[in-house]
């Protein structure tokens, strides 16, 4: 019989593999360090406050007149009071729970899915709803990005130039992500984040006082826009997700709360929301006017987007274009740094590349070019959002904060806080179920008649 070889001994052995080999704390501690949520915590209150408008009033709210007309004003106006009500009362768990385990902070939405319902299925509930609505709106905020300066560029020229193609526009507006991906942290991108929110505030002012100033018109009807029963009921649905697509900043929120510094004496909770209420006090700002001065003055007419309505002056139509410009870079930015984060904590935790600047250029440059493609084949995403982010704008806005806070704090059955998280679980489940239906239609219609690259 054939006697097994003896092992050899420890110093002929080979050395662990990279893959084999797991990181060492004092490694674990600056790949913790490298990656972009919490390489840098020295953020001030204000900080939340512009990183929130930027991150919630997106170029969603030129389009809230169009839901308007496809609600009506009553309805209209309780579905935009009740998303902001219920919105900032996500967001405010949200924020309480970032640090509600004694010595840990969950600096991501998927951390803190995983402390609500385990390890492997909190990333499986949260991640893909996530990257949805992140990587979602960065290829709707290129699309929307090279429709503004294609507008900027008409209005500017009046007919004396020639046209260029929407493609050549996104292009365009993709360049500068292809630099601007570069910075490596939230931090870094606060100027530009600043930036951003301070043209948001400004296009939103110059959407409703244009439209005041112009006045109601005088064949202005607040009918539905559909004529058909089929293309109210679907309209409705669709109007929703238009809603939805306005209150998606709670995505980015606790990444952005990363950036706080933290003590038992001083939470972070305590600026963040100082910072939350300072931005939900500019959001209504922005959404409300918006909504109802736009809806009053033009109707049922009103355009999907409401400086496209606006016609006169030229000059100020053209300036609120490159403003919308300007903040869908910010916003852009927000939107992509926690999926930076996610490829990046793979690359590096997982298949064990090492932190590099060359790392972070191919990766990063990869995901700018893949949102561009992605824009340019499709410039009606945003109808796909509309059905496909339909699943997961309600879902991570309105009621997955309510589930987490019942399944971690665990309040009294029939409590006002019971009571209260489960009526924004099912509105929140309505609005995802339905929201969709209207996407999917205007995906079939648009898709009859588009011809790709052109």
């Amino acid at each position: 019989m054939k006697q097994a070889r003896p092992p050899p001994p420890m110093e002929m052995r080979p050395p662990p593999t990279r893959e084999m080999r797991p990181p060492s704390p004092m490694e674990d501690e600056a790949i913790d360090g490298w990656l972009p949520i919490n390489a840098r915590r020295n953020a001030k209150w204000w900080y939340s406050a512009f990183h929130n408008v930027t991150a919630m009033v997106g170029a969603g709210v030129l389009g809230l007149p169009y839901a308007m007309s496809q609600l009506g004003w009553e309805v209209g106006i309780t579905v935009l009071i009740l998303s902001w009500i219920i919105t900032l009362y996500t967001l405010w768990q949200m924020v309480e729970m970032h640090e509600m385990v004694p010595g840990r902070r969950f600096d991501r939405y998927h951390e803190l899915g995983q402390h609500a319902f385990g390890e492997k299925l909190g990333l499986w509930i949260v991640v893909p709803q996530q990257l949805v609505v992140e990587v979602g709106l960065n290829i709707v905020y290129m699309v929307t990005g090279g429709q503004s300066l294609q507008k900027f560029h008409d209005v500017v020229c009046d007919g004396k130039c020639k046209d260029i193609k929407l493609t050549y526009f996104i292009m365009i507006f993709a360049s500068c992500h292809f630099v601007l991906s570069q910075l490596p942290n939230f931090h870094s991108i606060s100027g530009v984040s600043l930036a951003a929110a301070v043209m948001s505030l400004c296009y939103s002012m110059i959407a409703w006082v244009a439209s005041a100033h112009k006045g109601k018109s005088p064949e202005v009807h607040y009918g539905l826009r559909a004529t058909t029963t089929p293309g109210k009921v679907f309209g409705f649905f669709g109007a929703l997700g238009d809603v939805a697509f306005a209150y998606a900043g709670h995505n980015v929120v606790l990444e952005i709360q990363a950036t706080i510094p933290s003590t038992p004496d001083k939470p972070s909770k305590k600026p963040m929301w100082k910072g939350v209420i300072v931005a939900y006090i500019i959001v209504a700002a922005c959404y409300f006017p918006v909504s109802l001065v736009g809806y009053w003055a033009f109707g049922n007419s009103v355009n999907e987007n409401i400086l496209v309505s606006l016609r006169k002056p030229k000059w100020l139509v053209a300036m609120a274009n490159m403003m919308v410009v300007v903040h869908l870079i910010g916003s852009y930015q927000l939107y992509a740094m926690p999926v930076f984060d996610m490829i990046e904590t793979v690359l590096v935790r997982r298949f064990r590349f090492r932190p590099s600047l060359m790392l972070r250029l191919i990766a990063r440059s990869v995901y700018v070019g893949f949102t561009m493609f992605v824009a340019i084949t499709f410039p009606f995403f945003s109808a796909l959002l509309s059905f496909f982010g339909g699943f997961a704008f309600a879902p991570t806005t309105y009621f997955l904060p309510c589930i987490m806070w019942l399944t971690i704090c665990k309040p009294r059955a029939f409590s006002i806080s019971w009571f209260t998280n489960w009526i924004c679980i099912v509105l929140g489940v309505l609005l995802m179920v339905l929201s969709p239906l209207g996407g999917l239609r205007q995906i079939i219609l648009t898709a009859k008649t588009y011809n790709f690259y052109q």
